[in-house]
């Protein structure tokens, strides 16, 4: 089930090789960030800690590219300055997006997207009909990476939305993890490859000590909550550090030196909450959910 709360927008823009996810919240809504990966590559982080002045935010940029693919914010912060959305400065605006990135940089030539990919994929957001798989940043996203790149399986941007209290929590997850994924069975379900085409296990590989294959700073998974629900700045911060529970539920290992693991929060604030915990829980499930989605739609 997806399902995007209404006044939130997602587009996709890309190119055989990578891509840009714009999240688009044109009147603002409350955002948290969680970095955890020890090789992030994000832009405006740190406006979202908790004793910064911003309280809204206008989008956030999910995108391919490493640290180059940041350029994409530009383009979307250009698309809704034409909006006249966002923070009003005397007789100026300025959005407010944030962006994470993966390292897709997978072919021998650079490819990353640019200023005007992330404008068309502002342009082209929509609340209906959003698709998964291998699109926008999911575009050049890869699984187990242990031994490279010839031996991962594809991996892809998930979308899955959960209901707790009525109200909606929906996660939008780009799987690029040095890790493997596993479903609630404990079975992998896309990773690292042997020489036969079996699943290797990248975790049991590491802790036998038989690592000398492994390709260093290729990995990232991140992703975005969008909710319906009314939240404090905290309270947006906390469900995108809980968020990574469902991240580790689902890929072994995750979060690692050698992975830019970043959750974002966005809360549009139309419905109130009875119960906070309970959207902890939820937020969970829903990341969960859309990391599965990810890799069976990148099939």
């Amino acid at each position: 089930m997806k399902i995007i709360p209404k006044g939130i927008k997602i587009g996709h823009a890309s190119n055989e090789f990578t891509g840009v996810t714009a999240i688009i919240c044109q009147d603002g809504c409350v955002g948290g960030a969680s970095v955890k990966g020890g090789a992030p590559a994000t832009h405006e982080t740190d406006l979202l800690r908790n004793e910064k002045a911003m309280q809204k935010i206008n989008a956030v940029v999910l995108c391919g590219g490493s640290a180059y693919g940041l350029g994409a914010t530009s383009g979307v912060m250009e698309y809704l300055r034409e909006q006249k959305a966002g923070y009003k400065v005397a007789d100026k605006v300025v959005p407010i997006v944030c962006g994470a990135a993966i390292f897709d940089l997978n072919d021998t030539k650079y490819h990353y997207p640019d200023l005007d990919m992330g404008y068309k994929a502002a342009q082209s957001a929509t609340e209906d009909n959003i698709i998964s798989g291998k699109v926008g940043a999911g575009t050049g996203a890869t699984i187990g990476k242990i031994r490279g790149i010839k031996h991962a399986d594809s991996g892809g941007l998930g979308i899955a939305t959960v209901k707790v209290q009525g109200i909606t929590i929906t996660a939008v997850v780009v799987v690029n993890a040095l890790g493997d994924v596993y479903n609630l069975k404990g079975e992998i379900i896309a990773g690292a490859r042997d020489i036969k085409g079996n699943f290797l296990n990248t975790e049991k590989t590491i802790l036998d000590g038989d690592y000398l294959r492994l390709i260093m700073g290729t990995n990232t998974t991140i992703g975005c909550l969008i909710t319906d629900a009314k939240l404090t700045k905290v309270q947006a911060n906390k469900l995108a550090v809980i968020s990574h529970n469902g991240l580790s539920q689902n890929i072994k290992p995750v979060a690692t030196d050698y992975d830019g693991d970043t959750m974002f929060c966005l809360a549009n604030g139309k419905k109130k909450p009875l119960n906070f915990m309970l959207l902890e829980v939820g937020a969970v499930q829903a990341v969960r959910l859309a990391v599965e989605d990810a890799v069976k739609k990148a099939d």
